[in-house]
Protein backbone atom coordinates (compact mmCIF):
# COMPACT_ATOMS: atom_id res chain seq x y z
CA UNK A 1 0.00 0.00 0.00
CA UNK A 2 0.89 3.56 -0.18
CA UNK A 3 0.27 5.62 3.09
CA UNK A 4 0.93 9.43 3.76
CA UNK A 5 0.42 10.08 7.57
CA UNK A 6 -3.15 9.75 8.60
CA UNK A 7 -4.48 8.13 5.04
CA UNK A 8 -4.26 5.27 2.44
CA UNK A 9 -3.21 6.44 -1.01
CA UNK A 10 -3.43 3.40 -3.11
CA UNK A 11 -1.85 -0.20 -3.64
CA UNK A 12 1.38 -0.38 -5.25
CA UNK A 13 0.40 -1.84 -8.62
CA UNK A 14 3.48 -3.46 -9.82
CA UNK A 15 3.12 -5.84 -6.39
CA UNK A 16 -0.84 -6.04 -7.00
CA UNK A 17 0.08 -7.57 -10.84
CA UNK A 18 2.94 -9.55 -9.46
CA UNK A 19 0.82 -11.05 -6.63
CA UNK A 20 -2.10 -11.52 -9.65
CA UNK A 21 0.58 -13.06 -11.67
CA UNK A 22 2.02 -15.59 -9.35
CA UNK A 23 -1.35 -16.24 -8.19
CA UNK A 24 -2.23 -17.17 -11.58
CA UNK A 25 -4.66 -14.80 -12.40
CA UNK A 26 -4.43 -13.60 -15.80
CA UNK A 27 -2.53 -10.15 -15.49
CA UNK A 28 -4.92 -7.83 -18.67
CA UNK A 29 -8.05 -8.56 -16.11
CA UNK A 30 -6.08 -7.65 -13.11
CA UNK A 31 -5.39 -4.36 -14.34
CA UNK A 32 -8.68 -3.88 -16.08
CA UNK A 33 -10.42 -4.45 -12.27
CA UNK A 34 -7.45 -3.83 -9.69
CA UNK A 35 -8.09 -0.28 -10.20
CA UNK A 36 -11.52 0.02 -9.38
CA UNK A 37 -10.99 -2.37 -6.35
CA UNK A 38 -8.48 -0.45 -5.19
CA UNK A 39 -10.69 2.51 -4.85
CA UNK A 40 -12.74 0.86 -3.13
CA UNK A 41 -10.56 -0.25 -0.78
CA UNK A 42 -8.83 3.04 -0.49
CA UNK A 43 -12.48 5.16 0.85
CA UNK A 44 -13.35 2.24 3.30
CA UNK A 45 -9.99 2.08 5.13
CA UNK A 46 -9.77 6.22 5.10
CA UNK A 47 -13.16 6.28 6.52
CA UNK A 48 -12.74 3.94 8.94
CA UNK A 49 -9.06 5.32 10.06
CA UNK A 50 -11.56 8.88 10.41
CA UNK A 51 -13.84 7.22 12.24
CA UNK A 52 -11.21 6.08 14.73
CA UNK A 53 -9.87 9.73 15.34
CA UNK A 54 -13.51 11.72 15.46
CA UNK A 55 -14.52 8.78 18.09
Amino acid sequence: MRVSPGAVLGWDMGAALALASALGVNTLIAAEFLPEIEAVMVRKLNEQMEGRRDG
